[in-house]
């Protein structure tokens, strides 16, 4: 039978400015991350494999010359990291993102593990597979809820080979805030992550 997770996306944003959306392939969604956290936690304590994904930022380039440290990762086009709306959501993100990981850890009836790279994920069958969203210029949507939905549309669009569809394309080295918050929120100790980048996927290139 193919591998089919529950997919979940959360759109980070400011959540007193009505910023903040998430919306799961089982066709629930909603406007906290204690939601997010609570949906994605069920799952897994439901034995249920979990792909969840975050429209921000989760890993920057650190490029060798220093003229480029700012440039944008391969394939972000004309909306890269380090411009507003980029460093925005990334900003947030630093807050967020850690938070609903542990919110989520926090519910758990058994440890749980989670993965960055979709082969390990996809061979155990189970845990929780982080991944980054890309949803931008054209492919934005009215409400920051439907924003995640597209992202969600194109991850289950992607499978079974997800890594296949990888929006962004090879960086040499990265810093990786997804690694960062996942040792941070204890799904795991491996300081490797601090250098291992998340996979990014988004709707067609419509409007980069």
């Amino acid at each position: 039978m193919p591998f089919t997770p529950l997919v979940v996306c959360v759109d980070i944003g400011s959540t007193t400015a009505g910023n903040f959306g998430w919306w799961s392939s089982a066709g629930v969604g909603g406007t906290t991350p204690s939601g997010a956290a609570e949906c994605v936690a069920a799952a897994l304590n439901n034995k249920t494999a979990v792909a969840l994904g975050f429209e921000c930022p989760l890993f920057v380039p650190i490029a060798e010359n220093e003229a480029a440290l700012t440039s944008a990762r391969p394939g972000e086009g004309n909306r890269p990291w380090s411009a507003a709306a980029g460093l925005g959501s990334m900003g947030v993100g630093i807050a967020q993102v850690p938070w609903l990981l542990g919110a989520v850890r926090s519910q758990l009836t058994e440890a749980g593990t989670a993965f960055l790279e979709w082969a390990a994920f996809r061979t155990a069958g189970s845990g929780l597979f982080v991944w980054e969203a890309f949803v931008s210029g054209n492919d934005k949507r009215t409400t920051h809820i439907a924003d995640a939905e597209a992202a969600v549309q194109a991850f289950i669009a992607a499978l079974p080979e997800p890594q296949s569809f990888g929006r962004i394309g090879h960086i040499p080295s990265v810093m990786s805030l997804i690694g960062a918050a996942l040792v941070r929120t204890g799904w795991s100790s491996d300081v490797s992550l601090l250098e291992t980048p998340a996979l990014v996927i988004g709707p067609a290139k419509s409007g980069v």
